[in-house]
């Protein structure tokens, strides 16, 4: 295994650096050209897709492998009996998976908001655009005027794999022409996953998610209740254990904020500083502009889906020196930036 860069500095000058989470998706279908095409024309500095396979071993964008929440497979009555339950990486689901299509039956969907109740607007767009590829969202970046970095997400590598479809030689092979060691991070709750992109030779660096609870899916596979927690790569032996494996750490945003027994945030950790301290490059995700995804004490009105005072969260966020933040809409992200 190899470090592609050392130090936890990014080769992306501006920190942090403003990540569209699936696109512009506080503003559009998320995973959906619109979604991208406005994250790029609002200023983000990366753009991240969450990849899944086809049957045929096509990669297409979309926020998990069942697809019944984000677009309209279940109004075409020629895939009804593709419905199925499934188990994956330990929790059961109901629906339509991406494996369980070609990529030319794929192409007859349309894709539609997730966040019916909270993005109601957002519906609008419903029925507009089609799903997108991993090679269509290069299109985009490579006509884009100015770079924009891809993070893009393994999703459930390990399951994938048990199924013949190994999600990091494909992903190897289709970024080969276009990735290069300063437009590309790849991203993973699977470290074994993280692993084999190094073996692979993909340019780019390669960071670790870390959840607030759990363990990975690829230690739960391997070593059962004696699997590794997320907790544990987050002590101070685990980032630096990191550090000599991947070259950056992304955390649920919960894992930066101290908060009293009633739910209020009142400071931030030091899990940053000590990730950085430890040679890590350190991002953290996500940053939405709804009540429904911010604090008590930064909520405004009694909506979920009101804006709430997401400028308090995004400074306090910003503030511990994190290198990159993942947001939904994000030109509020760096108006905050511009600020500090």
């Amino acid at each position: 295994m190899h470090r592609l860069y050392s130090g936890s500095v990014s080769p992306v000058t501006t920190r942090p650096l403003v990540i569209a989470h699936r696109g512009a998706s506080g503003y559009r279908p998320e995973h959906t050209a619109s979604a991208y095409r406005l994250a790029i024309s609002q200023g983000a500095d990366a753009v991240e897709p969450d990849l899944v396979p086809t049957s045929d071993g096509v990669l297409v964008i979309r926020h998990e492998n069942e697809i019944s929440g984000t677009t309209d497979v279940a109004e075409h009555p020629e895939f009804a009996g593709r419905k199925t339950t499934k188990v994956v990486d330990g929790v059961s689901h109901t629906g339509w998976f991406t494996e369980d299509f070609t990529w030319a039956e794929l192409s007859t969907l349309t894709a539609r908001e997730r966040l019916v109740k909270t993005r109601p607007a957002n519906t609008k767009y419903d029925g507009q655009e089609g799903i997108l590829r991993l090679v269509d969202l290069i299109d985009m970046l490579e006509a884009a005027s100015r770079p924009v970095v891809m993070v893009a997400e393994l999703k459930h590598a390990n399951y994938f794999d048990g199924l013949g479809l190994p999600l990091e030689a494909t992903f190897a092979r289709g970024i080969a022409s276009w990735a290069k060691p300063d437009n590309l991070i790849v991203e993973s709750f699977e470290q074994t996953a993280l692993q084999r992109v190094q073996e692979l030779n993909v340019p780019g660096r390669v960071t670790f998610l870390a959840d607030a609870a759990g363990s990975p899916a690829d230690q739960v596979a391997r070593f059962g209740s004696e699997a590794r927690t997320f907790a544990d790569y987050l002590t101070d032996a685990g980032l630096a254990r990191l550090a000599e494996e991947v070259d950056g750490v992304s955390v649920d945003k919960a894992l930066l904020m101290k908060s009293d027994a009633g739910g209020s945030v009142t400071g931030s950790t030091d899990l940053i500083s000590r990730a950085r301290s430890a040679g890590l490059e350190t991002y953290t995700w996500t940053l939405r502009a709804e009540n429904r995804f911010l604090p008590k004490n930064f909520r405004h009105g009694i909506r979920s889906r009101e804006q709430g005072d997401w400028r308090r969260e995004y400074e306090l966020i910003m503030r511990t020196g994190v290198d990159g933040v993942f947001a939904d809409q994000p030109d509020l992200a760096l108006s905050v930036r511009a600020t500090l």
